[in-house]
């Protein structure tokens, strides 16, 4: 890519699972990135990822005009970012993932921001077992989580015109490896949970359907849309994933069982189905982003996880720890004061900002 094709950008929750993966990957491409978190997850590093030159130590809730000086695109990911952190505080959800990410939009207008690329879910369209879901399906929100990205998107799309372009990626389940692992996702806590015990627990009956994309394919769409001509995606939705990577959550199970050797799979008391149950089609990205080529499947992401926990010696306390669990992180913030009930930093424990200007 040439310089004059590069991009001044600001990727908020730089410091999160998908943004650790996106900012190394942004940078190779010649993009400036300017990173924007709160950084809950600061120390949750495997290990430390290197970073943006420049960083904003922020909520996301109280983002200026200034923050945004001289950006070009924004790759908006921060948020609570799953059902579980979302269940923590329905109102809390709404409030940072709803309402904080309009009022930023209407920033970027307002500041002359053309691209705004939001980092929305597959997960909104919550319950569709009877069909593959397409960019044009209903949506049938099932958690918080998944409202919050439903009525975010709504919002975003009012603002468009031929300024301001919010493109809406409608990732699938991530997994993989990243500086910033998480093990509140499925796949990678399947891969975990067998390497730790030698059992993969399915706490559903294994029936649900669920879309997964690997982190780093999931950066690569994220690039693929900068990068496009705008009227190419200029506010639009496109499912971020691939065909053959809808799955039964026995099936991904399965497909670790495979690769950890001695692990077995066993079922919770008591599991039932889970409600949450949706296969996606993501014919639409493939056609519209050619520059979009998913490389990842399961069992080559199951098998990079497997690799690289054992080097790593990791025991069943890390996998169950705040260092890779997002809500219990919270939580530990939250018990020890750290955070409030609004879930701001206090003046005392509020981390520092971080200058890597010289980096």
């Amino acid at each position: 890519m040439s310089e004059s094709s590069s991009k001044k950008v600001l990727v908020t929750g730089y410091d999160g699972y998908i943004g650790a993966v996106l900012v190394e990957r942004l940078i190779a491409r010649g993009h400036q990135v300017r990173g924007l978190d709160t950084c809950y997850f600061q120390d949750c590093s495997f290990p430390q990822p290197s970073g943006p030159t420049e960083v904003v130590t922020k909520d996301i809730r109280d983002v200026s005009l200034e923050d945004l000086a001289n950006v070009e695109a924004i790759i908006h990911l921060a948020a609570l970012s799953n059902d579980p952190m979302g269940e923590l505080d329905a109102d809390l959800t709404l409030q940072i993932n709803f309402e904080a990410s309009a009022r930023l939009a209407q920033l970027a207008k307002t500041a002359g921001v053309q691209r705004f690329l939001f980092s929305s879910s597959c997960s909104m369209y919550g319950s569709s077992t009877e069909a593959i879901a397409n960019e044009d399906a209903p949506f049938n929100p099932l958690t918080a989580y998944a409202v919050s990205k439903v009525k975010t998107e709504a919002a975003l799309s009012q603002l468009a015109d031929s300024n301001f372009s919010p493109t809406f990626l409608r990732h699938a389940t991530a997994y993989g490896m990243s500086p910033k692992l998480r093990f509140d996702l499925v796949l990678n806590n399947f891969v975990g949970c067998a390497i730790t015990t030698g059992k993969i627990e399915i706490m559903s009956d294994g029936t649900p359907w669920r879309p997964l994309a690997h982190v780093e394919d999931i950066a690569s769409a994220f690039i693929a849309a900068l990068e496009a001509p705008i009227e190419d995606i200029h506010n639009q939705a496109f499912n971020i994933g691939q065909n053959a990577e809808n799955y039964q959550v026995r099936d991904i199970a399965e497909a670790v069982r495979r690769v950890v050797p001695g692990s077995e799979v066993t079922y919770a008391a008591a599991a039932s189905p889970d409600a949450r149950s949706y296969r996606v089609d993501f014919t639409k990205v493939q056609r519209a982003l050619p520059a979009f080529q998913p490389r990842w499947t399961i069992e080559r992401g199951a098998k990079q996880l497997y690799e690289a926990l054992t080097r790593s010696g990791i025991t069943h306390e890390d996998f169950q720890g705040r260092g890779f669990v997002r809500l219990e992180q919270l939580k530990y913030l939250l018990s020890t004061g750290m955070i409030d009930a609004e879930l701001r930093w206090s003046s005392l424990a509020k981390p520092a900002e971080i200058d890597r200007s010289a980096a």
